[in-house]
């Protein structure tokens, strides 16, 4: 793993245990704004997607009016109205000071907004961890390599020296995009069958694993 000089990391279900308000938070807006009420499978299943193609992929036929009505709703469901704790998982403080203290550049990339994200980071007190982050709504949404592709630009850093680590199929499908190496981890939505169909350097069960296998 020395040969990475960047990691970078997914943030809902890699560093951060909120699948369950997110699927509790996007079951209410459903109801609330009149759309049938996803199950807790499917509504896993967009995570890591922005908002606009989350919604597209999980209620079919909808207009961009209820897209934006769930949008209001559903941020006010996660920010407000559930009460489902969202704490970072176990050693992802650690984790970050170690890669940190090593020399990697760290960053993040995300289905969250900015908003969204910034207010994360803020409350797990982590962004002096990273050199930089992507989000949903700034660019193309996740398995596009966009956001990778502009955090390499920026860093100027090479493919072949960053890796991505993440919990989903659409962060792999990303990281295949853009020519980088990835690792799945098993602790967030998708197991390890799915990860592995994008062909990762490996599959972890937690950040203590990833933490043996990258340091």
């Amino acid at each position: 793993m020395k040969q990475y000089k960047l990691v970078i990391f997914d943030w809902d279900g890699t560093l951060m245990d909120s699948v369950d308000r997110i699927v509790v938070s996007m079951q209410t807006a459903a109801k609330v704004v009149g759309l049938a009420i996803p199950s807790a499978h499917d509504a896993k299943q967009i995570i890591g997607l922005s908002i606009p193609e989350a919604l597209t992929t999980l209620f079919a036929g909808i207009t961009d009016e209820q897209i934006e009505t769930m949008r209001l709703q559903y941020k006010y469901e996660y920010l407000e109205g559930s009460s489902t704790p969202t704490p970072l998982f176990d050693n992802a403080i650690n984790l970050l000071s170690l890669l940190k203290e090593s020399g990697k550049f760290l960053a993040v990339a995300t289905g969250k907004g900015r908003e969204g994200l910034n207010r994360v980071l803020q409350i797990s007190d982590t962004n002096h961890y990273f050199h930089t982050t992507r989000c949903a709504g700034e660019m193309a949404s996740k398995p596009d390599p966009e956001m990778l592709n502009s955090i390499l630009d920026e860093l100027a850093i090479a493919p072949h020296e960053a890796l991505m680590i993440g919990d989903t199929s659409h962060d792999l499908k990303m990281a295949q995009n853009a020519g980088i190496d990835s690792i799945g981890v098993t602790y967030g939505v998708h197991d390890k069958q799915v990860l592995e169909q994008y062909k990762p350097k490996a599959v972890v069960d937690s950040l203590s694993e990833l933490q043996q296998v990258l340091l």
